[in-house]
């Protein structure tokens, strides 16, 4: 039977999902809710997907229990999820993509409560880093309890970091791109187990479009004290103008690499290498989500509840084929 989903919030990652669920073909896309004016967005969203849509405002969403199996949410880590995900999780079964990792815990324990309270699934912290990341780095670890982990992102554009500086008063616009260290990369493919901090692995570049009158100095003060996001790296800031923005800063790639150097038995060298290339981060994210969506409305069919994250969801209830198809196409 069709799973009807609905979606929260149509930016980047909210056109991603509407895309992600058209090619999905045991789930349909049945509203949008959305802050803004909801008529200007459905002529937007027909355009993006080729069909008229119910578009509704936020505060309608309500209205819609019991006629959608679940919503995903697409707003920004930084203020949105963590009072949407617990509000929506009371009425529906939802997908998030939270992904300041410092606060999935707490996040966690607000969202598990008001599911389970309403009797609903909630998938957090889904995509591919929180995602895809995290379950391999669990597999690796697994594999090779006597080794260290190690995550290399980018180089590519942070949907969340460049909308955590976009929250910041007197910016207009700005991309954050993230940048490996090579050579820490490069030493632990080698098989070395390196000590590695937070600034040796990664820099951070901010390109900002500034709003008239404003401090540069502050902005670029707030944005490289920032916890969680910015304080603990290397940080460029970089003011450019809105054509510059347009022209150089369009493109939403990013990528990554999970490495786990590890040994075995009598000394034997392991490196498990897990490598994202992605043409579009957000539409790579919401493709993700669709997938734990359909995952929700299972574990939702077999009476569960409460929070739970991609640890806890078998592989093949991310997938539309039956156990009958993995088994014969994909093990």
């Amino acid at each position: 039977m069709t799973k009807k989903i609905g979606i929260v919030g149509y930016g980047n990652l909210g056109r991603g999902a509407a895309l992600a669920l058209q090619a999905a073909p045991d789930m349909e896309l049945a509203a949008i809710f959305t802050r803004r004016s909801p008529a200007l967005l459905a002529q937007k969203v027909q355009a993006d997907i080729g069909t008229a849509l119910p578009v509704a405002s936020s505060d309608e969403a309500p209205q819609w229990q019991g006629k959608l199996d679940a919503l995903i949410l697409c707003g920004g880590s930084a203020t949105d999820l963590p009072q949407h995900t617990p509000h929506f999780a009371a009425m529906f079964n939802v997908v998030d993509s939270f992904d300041t990792h410092a606060r999935i815990p707490e996040h966690f324990a607000a969202v598990d409560a008001a599911a389970r309270q309403g009797g609903h699934i909630a998938v957090i912290s889904a995509g591919w880093d929180p995602g895809m990341f995290s379950l391999n780095r669990l597999y690796a670890s697994a594999l090779l309890p006597e080794g260290a982990e190690y995550t290399f992102w980018g180089r590519g554009v942070s949907q969340g970091h460049s909308d955590a500086i976009r929250r910041i008063a007197g910016v207009k616009n700005a991309k954050q791109y993230t940048v490996p260290v090579e050579s820490a990369m490069q030493a632990v493919r080698s098989g070395a187990i390196p000590q590695l901090t937070t600034r040796q692995k990664h820099t951070r570049e901010c390109f900002v479009v500034l709003e008239t009158g404003a401090d540069a100095a502050r902005v670029e003060h707030d944005i490289k004290t920032m916890p969680n996001y910015f304080a603990d790296y290397d940080t460029s800031v970089t003011f450019i103008d809105e054509e510059t923005f347009a022209r150089e800063h369009a493109g939403m790639a990013h990528g990554g690499v999970v490495l786990r150097s590890g040994k075995t038995g009598a000394g034997n060298q392991h490196v498990i290498e897990y490598r994202l290339t992605l043409g579009s981060n957000p539409e790579f994210t919401a493709s993700v989500l669709v997938a734990c969506a359909r995952a929700a409305c299972r574990l939702a069919s077999e009476g569960k509840s409460g929070g739970c994250t991609m640890f806890d969801i078998a592989p093949a209830y991310l997938s539309e084929k039956s156990g009958e198809q993995l088994r014969a196409a994909l093990l």
